[in-house]
């Protein structure tokens, strides 16, 4: 089992990434699909007159304020264009996609965060009408289905908060608790850059291994979205997943290439 999860930044090759999944499913290989879509919901936002708004936490994450409109556009892109386009895509190359978001089957859960704090021009501040959360709870059933089944879902969020509403969740945090849940043996975090580098954005610095046992002290080479994507990849670990690589899926074979060590690869 593996998951793979891809990001929504500019200059990822989505018709690489599924070709290449394609490939591995009709190999028999059980695999689960999480996406993104950052990228394509800030141009949306800026068309509809409601452009981002992100903020950055007193411990140096950064994250979309969520207000109840930006949550539309999000489940607008994620959950409708970004999905649908990515299934089709993979039925397009003959594989039997099913798009789902988080929402669907309660598959991802988490307490809703009404507020957030943020640093704003040094000073720290409570932002209210927030719709963001932490996946907490992942309930496989539905996946375990449709795996069952013979289909290869693809997931992204929102998540649903135990209130049953709507909650915008970090998809590599998400990716990493679904690993956990589903005890995969590889959970890939493909991205727009070759893996975690040591001088960002310098790629000839990519760091090539990372032990299992101290994957937060690498935070520090982390830059921006990176942040998150290391902190999953040390959820995961934690949970029980044997191998997180952090990929490039801006060409070629990204999932193969992924799974053969390239990138960043902590074990």
């Amino acid at each position: 089992m593996i998951i793979v999860k891809v990001g929504g930044s500019a200059g990822i090759d989505y018709d690489a990434v599924c070709a290449d999944l394609a490939a591995r499913w009709k190999a028999g290989e059980r695999l689960v699909l999480v996406h993104g879509g950052s990228g394509e919901t800030n141009r949306i936002a800026e068309a509809l007159g409601h452009p981002p708004r992100f903020v950055t936490s007193p411990s140096g994450y950064t994250s979309r304020f969520t207000d109840r409109e930006t949550l539309e556009i999000f489940e607008m892109v994620y959950c409708g264009k970004m999905n649908k386009g990515i299934v089709e895509r993979l039925q397009r190359l003959g594989v039997n996609a099913v798009g789902l978001s988080g929402l669907d089957g309660r598959i991802f859960e988490g307490r809703h965060k009404d507020s957030v704090r943020a640093v704003e021009n040094g000073k720290v501040k409570v932002l209210r009408g927030d719709h963001t959360g932490t996946v907490e709870k992942v309930n496989t059933e539905l996946i375990e289905l449709l795996l069952g089944a013979g289909y290869l879902p693809v997931l992204t969020p929102p998540a649903a908060s135990y209130e049953g509403v709507a909650i915008n969740v970090d998809g590599d945090r998400a990716a990493a608790a679904l690993a956990v849940a589903l005890k995969a043996d590889a959970l890939l975090l493909l991205s727009n850059v070759p893996g975690l580098l040591r001088a960002y954005p310098d790629e000839s610095s990519l760091i090539r291994e990372i032990p299992a046992s101290n994957v937060e002290d690498y935070l520090e080479f982390a830059q921006d979205r990176m942040k998150k994507k290391v902190l999953g990849a040390a959820e995961a670990v934690q949970g029980g997943v044997k191998r997180v690589i952090f990929g490039d899926a801006r060409a070629g074979q990204p999932v193969t290439a992924a799974l053969e060590g390239a990138g960043t690869v902590v074990s």
